[in-house]
């Protein structure tokens, strides 16, 4: 369509937003360029509202089409004139379809491959049938009846396109519950609109494009939700926020390898979503059979060399450069210390300086630099320099009145090393309030608004009294925090790999594949959890024995440890101990021994002569184990699991953690340790922790008992 007829057909839609034909022309002009080039192509149609004129703002499905748009012509190969994106105002619903059948439907052709993406508010609409519909809410929502595009229309006009590749991802979700929980993220679901019927327009529309779809047609759609009655929410950062699901997506396809399964992507998003928020897990919708077995580049033609962002921006007098770094783990860049190293393609090493959201300012440690690197250059993970006075972030719920969150702010000022108050723009890791049903009891809930077991008070029960009674549980989510903080799959240079197998059958069924990057040129990993469709969080039957195989590509001896929660969330670890002839007198505690695996060999935790592999608890929940290692011993953290006072009699080989942080934050100090990093590089080295990536690998496995 030549550009004049466009704007033509679109001029009344420019008026009324108050876009001049130029600031349209602007917009466009990047993917009307891209007409003449040559087949296959690669486009990209990118939406982000955060700004609805009668919806409270959301703050990250800006950040999320922005988040695309560095994967996608960073590690995707996009043009950047082949992505059209349209944010807040652009976002109208005859802008999007416009823009969907002009910059899709007139250039795809067979073979291109087709990125949609949409951030922002969904809803359930009432048309007069049995089951409620779903419908994506454009940004001129209400200012018209039925001012919505329905999922059904949305999936027809993604099929219609005459290419068998293309991918949506929808951030967003339908469920609007009755009564809110209480939470620490934005939620993209609004009320289900009233009862309406679709107008002839949308119709004819709809049976038109029905009419377009050919068999060669067929479309992926990567959804937030999982479930029905789940709401896909936002992150909440200092001074930044970003779709959950979205950042799960991205973040790890910054680091992954092409050959990886999509089974194993979603079980990696799976784990990190619910390590950030919640219950709140990704699902697939493919007309292809088994689409388990698809490949990543089947539906992100990622590249073969990964990294954690690129540099934005360079400044030629004073050396600095600001790196966008949205491919490391969204705990990790929330805690991140200056003074951490990035590396770049060519060796040169980048010093962090000053760092917000997703911008960092770095500066070359070899001051005889003779050139600066290119806008887009990709840069990797080398040093992680994290604080040493991390708390636990909590957020008191907006449920509770003036008086309780009075009485809650005193309360925690008394636990300040382990638990601090944050405001609703600040990042949160739990929330602080209420079961609705009864208004006295209080409980620590997750971002997501699920109540963390074990954390409910009685009735009656005071506001002071309760943050005392849940302070050994904030110290066990500290614990936990800590040694997520760790997570390094994407950055890691050991080469080696962890595998998660039910063990209580003639052959071991599959769970879950976690592998460092290092492992990509060294040896190649066909396992693929053993069950049918597409599971972020793999569920495991109760009574089942499970077991761990940890295998070391490296030519170093590794040394390796287990920590994690149950089912209960109450802290546990793996921690053997030496057996000692039945004619001696047992010891009073165990004595602990290192786990150590040789170069090139494989081992398994735990592994018992008699019977292999740890019986999973009978409560019906969620678990998640950290698996580390590290090149050099974990010395301050046996010392510190030795001072506990742990029975000697009826030992299992994963036991309680009676001092989990005590034993995390020893464990961040034999990683330091273990770095042995130059104390110049860090003025202020007694305050953080400074880990080198050559040095550890920390692998994250989330599960479900049912």
């Amino acid at each position: 369509m030549k550009r004049r007829k466009f704007l033509h057909k679109i001029s009344g839609l420019l008026a009324v937003l108050g876009i001049t034909e130029a600031e349209w022309l602007t917009l466009s002009d990047r993917y009307y360029q891209a007409l003449a080039q040559p087949n296959p192509r690669k486009l990209a149609l990118l939406i982000g509202i955060n700004q609805y004129p009668h919806s409270p703002a959301l703050g990250g499905c800006v950040t999320d089409v922005e988040l695309q748009t560095e994967l996608l012509i960073n590690r995707c190969g996009f043009a950047a004139s082949d992505i059209l994106t349209l944010t807040e105002e652009q976002a109208s619903k005859d802008f999007i379809k416009a823009a969907f059948l002009d910059h899709l439907g007139k250039q795809v052709k067979f073979g291109d491959v087709v990125i949609f993406h949409f951030s922002g508010y969904g809803t359930r609409v009432n048309l007069g049938t049995e089951k409620l519909q779903n419908a994506i809410i454009p940004v001129d929502e209400g200012t018209k009846s039925g001012n919505y595009v329905l999922e059904e229309t949305l999936r027809l006009l993604l099929r219609s396109l005459p290419t068998n590749q293309v991918t949506a991802i929808l951030d967003t979700s339908y469920y609007y519950p009755s009564e809110l929980k209480p939470s620490g993220l934005r939620i993209r679901t609004r009320p289900e609109l009233a009862p309406t019927t679709l107008a002839t327009e949308e119709l004819e529309l709809i049976q038109q494009l029905k009419n377009q779809i050919l068999p060669i047609n067929s479309t992926t759609v990567f959804n937030a939700t999982s479930e029905a009655n789940q709401q896909a929410g936002e992150l909440l950062f200092s001074n930044w926020s970003a779709g959950l699901f979205t950042y799960a997506l991205t973040q790890y396809l910054w680091a992954t390898t092409p050959a990886k399964k999509v089974q194993v992507l979603f079980s990696a998003m799976g784990s990190s979503m619910y390590n950030m928020g919640g219950k709140q897990q990704p699902s697939l919708f493919s007309e292809q059979k088994n689409p388990q077995n698809a490949l990543i580049v089947d539906y992100f033609p990622i590249d073969k060399f990964g990294g954690v962002g690129i540099v934005k921006t360079t400044e030629e007098d004073s050396k600095t450069v600001k790196l966008w770094l949205g491919g490391l783990p969204p705990q990790v860049i929330a805690n991140y210390s200056a003074n951490s190293l990035f590396t770049l393609n060519t060796g040169e090493e980048l010093i962090v300086k000053s760092h917000s959201g997703l911008i960092a300012k770095a500066q070359f440690t070899n001051k005889e630099l003779i050139k600066l690197p290119q806008v887009g250059e990709i840069v990797q993970e080398a040093i992680r320099v994290l604080p040493r006075n991390i708390h636990l972030n909590i957020f008191l719920d907006q449920g509770l009145e003036r008086i309780e969150r009075v009485d809650a702010t005193s309360a925690f000022s008394g636990i300040s090393r382990i638990a601090n108050i944050v405001t609703p723009e600040e990042t949160a890791d739990y929330v602080f309030g209420k079961v609705t049903q009864t208004p006295s009891r209080y409980g620590i809930f997750s971002l997501g608004g699920e109540l963390i077991i074990n954390t409910l008070g009685e009735v009656g029960e005071a506001v002071k009294v309760a943050v005392q009674r849940l302070t050994p549980k904030f110290s066990t989510l500290l614990a936990a925090k800590l040694w997520q903080l760790t997570a390094n799959e994407g950055t890691s240079r050991l080469p080696v790999r962890a595998t998660l197998e039910v063990v209580n059958q003639i052959l071991p069924r599959v769970v879950m594949v976690r592998e460092t990057v290092g492992i990509a040129s060294t040896a190649y990993s066909d396992q693929t959890p053993s069950y049918q469709g597409i599971i972020a969080i793999p569920k495991i039957p109760v009574g089942s024995r499970l077991q761990y195989k940890i295998e070391n590509f490296s030519d170093r001896p590794m040394y390796l440890i287990l920590l994690g929660l149950n089912n209960n969330q109450s802290p546990l670890a793996f921690y053997p101990w030496e057996v000692f002839p039945e004619t001696d007198i047992p010891p009073t505690k165990p004595q602990l021994r290192e786990i150590l695996i040789p170069p090139g060999k494989t081992i398994k935790i735990p592994d018992n002569q008699l019977l292999s592999g740890w019986l999973v608890p009978t409560r019906s929940t969620f678990c998640e184990h950290q698996l580390i290692l590290s090149t050099a011993s974990f010395k301050e953290t046996l010392t510190a699991l030795a001072i506990a006072k742990y029975p000697t009699t009826d030992q299992q080989a994963i036991s309680p953690l009676v001092n989990p942080l005590e034993v995390s934050q020893a464990l961040l100090q034999d990683l330091h340790n273990a770095s042995k990093v130059k104390t110049d590089i860090n003025g202020i080295a007694t305050d953080t922790y400074i880990l080198d990536v050559k040095n550890w690998a920390s692998l994250n496995f989330s599960f479900q008992v049912v």
